[in-house]
């Protein structure tokens, strides 16, 4: 077993790279650069390539082999990378980066999705099933931290690496990503992929079992959290918190919580605790910390009231951080094994795609959030955004109200 979980453990985390690097670094960076709440939301566009994986999908399945997709599509961020590194910014400008440099970021996206469809088309035909449950805790663990390093890891770090240094280290992780992957014995025993004799249509996937509660449901359960967990950070910053201690604490910090989150959930759920009792406690604590949060925010907005080192308030600001990525975590294990319960009712030759549907969602709703937040911010202005948000939060406890008993 370790010989197939190593492998995959490393490619998980160098798919966790661009998201730390987008999700935590580049924020803090747009945001010191000088730069509006709604335009460093607007950056978030830089993952839609993640919402089309539908599209190319198909074509991972039936055009070579998951080992070969996954490699090309490695070094293909690599060269990415190699490009960013040829190309920095500007430093002491305080306008936005230059379209080439967004360019490549979003390539940098469309090459980490491909990388995404084939790794996970290569881990479910790799993984026997008694190993399911110890391959899925690598690809958390190792994603998540792939993600911190890249985010966190590197804010902390930014003060002594140049923008070049950084893209250089990313270009040759992932050179070397991609010669794990040719070259790892346990992927060279892959079977040749089999043609499909039928292509699912949306309506196929929409009529099968539970199907539109579990799309209504995995859609707007994050937008609230995800609204609050875009901006909060950008806001302690406004209030004199450092780039350097926001990139331990909303990144390093926060995956680390979100791990441990992630792993509680699961072993309550391995001690039979029923997935929709268990989200419905975690949201209502998830809501009282989202409110908490929101007092905080207003507090903050008093005058003499900041974070500065020493302060009361810099302790409460960070452990709300903390809070929210431990319950968000928990909330997504829960949630992911709603969406997996609701893709097992469909007919199997649909179980597949009508997963990544339901995934493609999940990622919509977050990432939707996360763009419109600053627009929210900067229109409403922040205490009446954190309103809606605890709105937002309050929705899916009533959707469960609504949940299916299949589900259950």
């Amino acid at each position: 077993m370790h010989g197939k979980l190593l492998p995959l453990a490393s490619l998980y985390l160098v798919q966790g790279l661009p998201y730390g690097l987008q999700s935590s670094l580049l924020p803090i960076l747009l945001r010191a650069r000088g730069l509006s709440l709604t335009r460093v939301g607007l950056a978030k566009g830089l993952y839609a390539p993640w919402l089309f994986k539908l599209a190319w999908a198909p074509l991972v399945d039936r055009r070579g082999s998951p080992r070969t997709w996954l490699t090309l599509s490695t070094a293909a961020l690599g060269l990415v990378c190699g490009l960013l590194a040829a190309l920095p910014p500007n430093q002491a400008s305080q306008d936005a980066l230059p379209a080439t440099v967004m360019g490549l970021l979003l390539l940098l996206n469309l090459g980490a999705a491909v990388q995404d469809v084939a790794l996970d088309t290569l881990a479910v035909q790799l993984l026997d099933p008694a190993e399911l449950g110890p391959g899925n805790t690598v690809q958390v663990v190792a994603y998540k931290l792939g993600a911190a390093l890249a985010g966190g890891g590197l804010l902390v770090l930014w003060p002594t690496l140049s923008w070049p240094l950084v893209f250089v280290l990313l270009a040759a992780t992932y050179w070397l990503a991609a010669a794990l992957a040719w070259t790892a014995p346990a992927l060279h025993q892959l079977p040749w992929p089999q043609p499909s004799e039928h292509t699912p249509h949306l309506q196929d996937l929409l009529a099968a079992p539970e199907t539109l509660w579990t799309a209504g449901f995995v859609l707007t359960y994050k937008l609230g959290e995800q609204g609050a967990g875009s901006l909060f950070p950008l806001l302690l910053l406004d209030h004199g918190a450092s780039a350097p201690e926001l990139g331990l604490w909303n990144g390093l910090g926060a995956v680390a919580c979100s791990i441990t989150g992630s792993s509680l959930g699961g072993a309550l759920l391995a001690r039979r605790w029923e997935p929709l009792l268990l989200l419905r406690s975690v949201l209502q604590l998830r809501l009282g910390g989202l409110a908490c949060q929101t007092a905080l925010l207003f507090y903050l907005d008093t005058p003499g009231a900041g974070v500065g080192p020493d302060t009361l308030l810099r302790g409460a600001a960070l452990l709300s951080l903390c809070l929210q990525h431990f319950l968000g975590g928990l909330v997504t294990t829960a949630t992911f094994t709603v969406m997996m319960h609701c893709s097992q009712l469909a007919p199997r030759a649909l179980q597949a795609t009508h997963y990544s549907l339901l995934a493609t969602l999940e990622l919509l709703g977050k990432l939707l959030m996360g763009a419109l937040a600053g627009m929210l911010a900067d229109g409403l202005g922040p205490h009446s955004c954190f309103t809606v948000f605890l709105v937002l939060s309050a929705v899916p406890l009533l959707d469960l109200s609504l949940a299916p008993s299949t589900l259950a």
